[in-house]
């Protein structure tokens, strides 16, 4: 099998969905999704089910390592909103690192890349109206380049605001834009990796 013949796809992941195609529980899936994924498909870097947005798909199985073992961390960023208004003083606090639980010994120095307040979410999100936003809330545009398990919810729940919703909006220079909930956009492989 020649190197060439590897295949990236880009897709937004809806809400509700799981970051796989097969499980032993009822719950919607990757192959749900009207597009026909060659067989060795997988996902890189998951997102749980009630997150949404950018997932890198690909049947090339080195990727994962080229992620996640480079020299240079790689960012990724979300548009969160959580519950209440937020502080300048929480936000600074947030920016400056927050310890989050681990395990039941262990904490982390969780520390964004850059962090902001958003006052349009949808100007970076189309898709970014919410029934919730009737009540106090905050927009928010957090930049990591680690992602632990969970970290971004942990991070605002230390804080005391619940993540309402979570939106992965790129990985390095691969971005979400416009593509629509449940839709797929495939890469040429040197595209792929010039914007990884």
């Amino acid at each position: 099998m020649n190197h060439s013949s590897n295949r990236y796809f880009i897709i937004n992941k809806p809400y509700n969905m799981v970051s796989q195609f097969v499980s032993s529980h009822k719950v919607m899936l990757l192959g749900d999704m009207d597009f026909n994924f060659p067989e060795g498909t997988h996902a890189i870097g998951r997102l749980d089910s009630t997150s949404e947005g950018l997932l890198i798909l690909t049947t090339d199985k080195t990727v994962t390592r080229k992620l996640f073992l480079a020299e240079k961390a790689h960012t990724r960023s979300y548009l969160v909103m959580v519950q209440h208004k937020m502080t300048e003083e929480t936000f600074m606090h947030l920016k400056e690192g927050v310890l989050i639980p681990i395990n039941e010994k262990e904490t982390y120095l969780a520390k964004p890349y850059a962090v902001k307040i958003i006052k349009n979410p949808t100007a970076l999100y189309n898709y970014a109206t919410d029934p919730r936003e009737i009540y106090p809330h905050t927009w928010l545009l957090i930049t990591l380049t680690e992602g632990k398990f969970r970290q971004v919810r942990k991070m605002v729940l230390a804080l005391r605001h619940r993540c309402l919703r979570l939106v992965r909006l790129s990985i390095s220079n691969i971005l979400l834009d416009n593509l629509a909930p449940g839709k797929v956009k495939e890469l040429k492989e040197a595209a792929f990796y010039a914007l990884l």
